[in-house]
């Protein structure tokens, strides 16, 4: 019952277009500390991320302007949100929920030093408030929905951030997205990274869904 429930909920938050005002932002957060962790990675200096009311934001870093740490850092963003999706969904098949918790708290702590300006610590604070209720106050079956909730939310909001995306590109309101960076950065078409973005984050959504629908399909439970 618990999955059934989790995923009614995060099909409500990312397809009704209300809760998806709101519920964005946490897209967003997970989407530029992709971002920040690869340009770490890659040997970037990381200035800090803004958070912006609109829910977009940006993360800024300094090093090269070219090259594959420059690439990588471009490439993280969007597909970050599904990449931890099939974290999460890893870890719940494998009996490890509490650590979905964790990582969630490890994340919003992660970018709350990072954010730089006041609405991102705002919104990055609430996130951690209603984390913290939850893992302070929740019964193990709120808990439990949360967990499988916030995993479906993560898959299912990465495939919607990439399908705005290209909208907004269709109508010239992001004129200079990661997409549009990626084809500077490369040569290649933007076309191409867009078709690579739709491949990526719908492929993390049977790689992670599958094992998150094995409890309603008849397989064992965990």
């Amino acid at each position: 019952m618990v999955p059934v429930i989790a995923v009614a909920i995060a099909l409500g938050a990312v397809v009704l277009r209300r809760p998806w005002l709101v519920t964005r932002t946490v897209v967003t957060i997970v989407h530029e500390a992709g971002h920040a962790l690869v340009a770490l990675l890659s040997g970037r200096r990381l200035h800090g991320i803004l958070l912006h009311s609109d829910t977009s934001g940006v993360t800024v870093s300094r090093g090269k302007r070219t090259g594959p740490g420059m690439v990588l850092t471009a490439l993280a963003g969007y597909p970050a949100p599904a990449l931890l999706g099939v974290v999460f969904s890893g870890l719940i098949s494998t009996g490890r929920q509490g650590l979905v918790l964790f990582g969630c708290a490890l994340l919003v702590l992660g970018v709350l030093v990072l954010v730089r300006n006041a609405y991102g610590v705002f919104a990055v604070l609430v996130t951690a408030v209603a984390l913290g209720l939850i893992a302070a106050f929740g019964t193990p079956d709120v808990t439990g929905v949360f967990v499988y909730a916030i995993t479906w939310f993560l898959l299912l909001g990465a495939i919607r951030a990439v399908a705005e995306l290209q909208r907004k590109r269709r109508t010239g309101m992001a004129a200079d997205s990661d997409v549009d960076q990626l084809g500077r950065l490369t040569g290649l078409p933007t076309t191409l990274w867009s078709l690579a973005l739709g491949v990526l984050v719908v492929g993390c959504l049977v790689v992670g869904g599958m094992p998150l629908l094995e409890p309603v399909l008849g397989g064992p439970e965990r």
